[in-house]
C-alpha cells in the first residue's frame, strides 16, 4: 500500500500538512507516539515502552521477540502498511521506507524567522525563547536520526520532495504533495505490466508524425519485427545551469535487436542534423545502439541484414 512520510522542522507546518494529507486521502496518520505504542511487539513491557519514548539508544536494545526493538518495530510497521495506506510523521520513517517505490518521502522546512514568528504566536513566548525552543527541537531531531539510523536528517537524498512553507499555507502544501503523489502513483502503475485495467503507453496505437513513419511501421510489421514508437527521449545538450536544451527521441526501437532507428528523408540538411544528434547520443550513452536510416533504403538494409518474412534469427 502507498505511504507518505513527513520529516519536518518544528513550526514548519509539518504536523498540519500530515493531518491534512491523512484527512484528504483517507489514510491513517501514524505519529511517533502511536508507532512506539503499537509496533514494539506484544512482549514489550510498560518499562520498555517508557524507555523507548525517552531514549533513542534503547531502540538498539534486544527485544524478547528477537532482534532489536528497532528491527521489531520496523518489521511490524512494514507488515502493517502492506494492507493500510498511511501518512507517517517523524521517527526517521523516511529512512525506514527509503527505496520503496510505493513510498513518497517529504521534508517540510521553513526559514528560521518564519518558524520563530509562528512559535511566538503558538506558544505565547518571546522571540528569544522561541529561537531557543526551535534550536533545541532541531538538535534533538538530528541526534535521534543520527543515533538510530546513522543519517543526517537534512540530507536531500533522503527525500523525493523538500517543501519550503515560508510563503505557503498548510492547505497549499497539502495540495502540492497530493498532486505529486498522484502523478507518482500513476507512473508507478503504468510501469507495472500486470496492473489490472492499466495499459502501458507502449501498447497504445501510436500517432505517427509523418506518412513515412507509418510506411516504415508497416514494413517492420511485414518483416515481423517488433517495434516501439518513440519510447524514450535522451537529453543530449544542457545549459550552464543543467537545464536540458536539446533532446533526441529516436523514431523506432526494435526490441529483438535492442536498436533504435531514426528515420530521415533524402534532404541532406535534415539528414546531417539527425546524424549529429545520433553521434552525440552514442557518445553520451555508450550502451545505446542507434542507426539513422533513409526510409527508401530500409528494404536494402533489411535484405543486407538478412531479415526475411520468416523472421530469421539475426541481430543488428
Amino acid at each position: 500500500m502507498p505511504v507518505i512520510t513527513i520529516s519536518r522542522q518544528m513550526c514548519s507546518l509539518g504536523d498540519e500538512i500530515a493531518e491534512g494529507l491523512s484527512s484528504k486521502l483517507g489514510w491513517e496518520l501514524i505519529t511517533r507516539k502511536s508507532l512506539l505504542s503499537r509496533f514494539p511487539g506484544e512482549s514489550a513491557t510498560a518499562y520498555d515502552l517508557r524507555m523507548l519514548s525517552e531514549s533513542a539508544k534503547y531502540l538498539k536494545n534486544p527485544s524478547r521477540e528477537g532482534g532489536t526493538f528497532l528491527e521489531v518495530i520496523t518489521k511490524n510497521l512494514l507488515r502493517y502498511v502492506e494492507d493500510h495506506p498511511a501518512v507517517l510523521v517523524g521517527f526517521g520513517s523516511q529512512i525506514i521506507f527509503s527505496g520503496r517505490e510505493d513510498a513518497l518521502n517529504i521534508r517540510i522546512f521553513a526559514p528560521a524567522e518564519t518558524r520563530i514568528a509562528r512559535a511566538v504566536k503558538q506558544f505565547r513566548v518571546t522571540p528569544e525563547e522561541a529561537k531557543t525552543m526551535l534550536e533545541s527541537a532541531e538538535r534533538r531531531q538530528r541526534r535521534f536520526v543520527s543515533t538510530v539510523f546513522g543519517a543526517d536528517i537534512s540530507e536531500p537524498s533522503l527525500y523525493h520532495f523538500m517543501l519550503n512553507t515560508g510563503n505557503l499555507s498548510a492547505d497549499e502544501a497539502v495540495a502540492a504533495v497530493m498532486a505529486l503523489n498522484s502523478a507518482r502513483e500513476s507512473r508507478r502503475l503504468l510501469s507495472r505490466e500486470d496492473a489490472p485495467g492499466v495499459t502501458s503507453r507502449l501498447s497504445e496505437a501510436p500517432v505517427f508524425k509523418t506518412k513515412s513513419e507509418a510506411e516504415l511501421a508497416r514494413l517492420l510489421d511485414m518483416y515481423r519485427i517488433e517495434w516501439d514508437y518513440e519510447p524514450k527521449t535522451f537529453p543530449i545538450e544542457w545549459d550552464s545551469e543543467g537545464n536540458v536544451t536539446l533532446a533526441f527521441s529516436p523514431d523506432f526501437y526494435l526490441r529483438k535487436f535492442d536498436t533504435y532507428i531514426e528515420l530521415t528523408t533524402m534532404n541532406q540538411k535534415y539528414a546531417a542534423q539527425k546524424n549529429k544528434k545520433a553521434k552525440k547520443l552514442r557518445e553520451l550513452y555508450p550502451g545505446v545502439n542507434i542507426k539513422v536510416v533513409f526510409k527508401n533504403d530500409f528494404n536494402a538494409l533489411a535484405e543486407r541484414l538478412h531479415i526475411g518474412r520468416e523472421d530469421r534469427d539475426v541481430s543488428l
